[in-house]
């Protein structure tokens, strides 16, 4: 059986990681949403509905590219899933479309979700906008800032933007905000998880939402190149983006999968969202998961360049695949991020989001040292979110 098929059981987790560690008031909403998932989530109907909204309103299947310029001067074979160009212009509508349609057959009116870089926001109004359905979307007053365009996005798409004011004011309180809102509309809304994060069964449904990124991925490498790639890479903040990417490729022994998180600007807690490289077993946000935290044991405060990545935890399975040596994780730094921004842009015309950048450094670097190898990542999102904040601290690339 494969990998898939085992993974989480039934209780929701994967190994040691995962579970649903909630709220009394919270747990038969869920379990509602685990058995609308297990019995929608396989019947033809809800999936051909599903088929003909990613064909022809999100634009799928993404093409695969092969980056010429910049294998040239790498020295390695470099492509590229193009998830930028699924419509709204990341992997988030994937699964928001999904979850969208989910909530529209058990009867909800209303999604609620979080947001840190603007683009599962703007991926979960777009779906609202397309059932006809209200949209709250919760929002550190930092990433707000730093991502304008995407919070005017997800207001002309008709979403309520709640800025979160407390704490760090990033994703994690983001998260915090949307689940104390979600507890008292439960009954008419859908707390649309923006990531393979939270109480099962959202790590598992994301997943499968996001598995048509790597099943396309892999068809479409094997009729280009006639083989498999040698090695698969993908940022990962909570990690959907690279979930959907690893299960195109997760049974084939031959394919090194890697996940690629942020190194920020330094080894002190704070200065960084490194959760693979630093992290140790802990709980947040009703899963467990490998967690950043202080003393206490409490999540610690992160940075990165990336609003996106911006989180202390990470998804369970991707712990777990850590944990069994199933995936290699890596870190990149802010700065190799930018020059990745950068370097993608002007050679080959594509401005990647500064998460999939993350992505793009490490090919980069695993191309130079690896001459001849071929890399396939997922460029998980377009960078019209991030160019206003890139160019007003960091310039044009200058100085690379």
């Amino acid at each position: 059986m494969s990998y898939l098929k085992n993974f989480p059981n039934q209780e929701g987790y994967f190994g040691e990681f995962g579970g649903a560690f909630l709220p009394p008031e919270l747990e038969p909403h869920f379990e509602e949403i685990n058995q609308a998932y297990l019995t929608l989530g396989r019947s033809a109907d809800f999936l051909n509905e599903l088929k003909y909204i990613r064909k022809h309103y999100q634009g799928r299947p993404t093409p695969v590219y092969y980056a010429h310029n910049l294998s040239r001067e790498i020295g390695a074979h470099i492509y590229m899933k193009r998830e930028d160009l699924n419509h709204s212009g990341a992997h988030k509508l994937n699964h928001c479309m999904a979850e969208a349609l989910l909530a529209k057959h058990m009867g909800k009116t209303k999604l609620i979700a979080e947001t840190g870089a603007g683009q599962h926001g703007v991926a979960l109004a777009t779906a609202a906008a397309y059932f006809g359905m209200e949209c709250e979307i919760h929002m550190g007053e930092i990433d707000i800032a730093k991502e304008a365009p995407n919070v005017t996005r997800m207001k002309l798409l008709g979403a309520n933007v709640v800025p979160v004011s407390f704490g760090g004011r990033s994703l994690k309180e983001a998260v915090d905000s949307a689940f104390q809102s979600y507890v008292p509309q439960a009954d008419t809304a859908l707390f649309a998880i923006g990531s393979v994060v939270g109480p099962h069964p959202f790590p598992m449904m994301v997943r499968n939402f996001q598995s048509v990124v790597g099943y396309e991925s892999r068809e479409q490498f094997l009729e280009m190149v006639g083989e498999l790639p040698d090695q698969v890479g993908a940022c990962v903040g909570g990690g959907s983006n690279a979930m959907g990417m690893f299960a195109g490729f997760i049974d084939d022994e031959n394919v090194t999968l890697n996940g690629v998180e942020p190194l920020g600007k330094g080894t002190k807690l704070g200065e960084h969202s490194a959760t693979m490289t630093y992290g140790k077993p802990g709980m947040i946000h009703g899963f467990k998961c490998m967690l950043l935290s202080d003393e206490e044991g409490n999540p610690a405060p992160v940075h990165s360049i990336a609003s996106g990545l911006d989180y202390p935890g990470v998804g369970p399975e991707h712990s777990h695949l850590k944990m069994e040596g199933k995936v290699n994780y890596h870190g990149v730094t802010d700065k190799e991020t930018l020059d990745a921004f950068y370097k993608l842009s002007s050679k080959e015309g594509i401005i990647p989001a500064l998460e999939s950048s993350h992505a793009v450094a490490w090919a980069m670097k695993h191309g130079q040292e690896n001459p001849g190898s071929t890399i396939l990542i997922n460029l998980s999102g377009r960078g019209d979110k991030d160019i206003d904040y890139v160019t007003e601290n960091f310039g044009f690339g200058e100085n690379l």
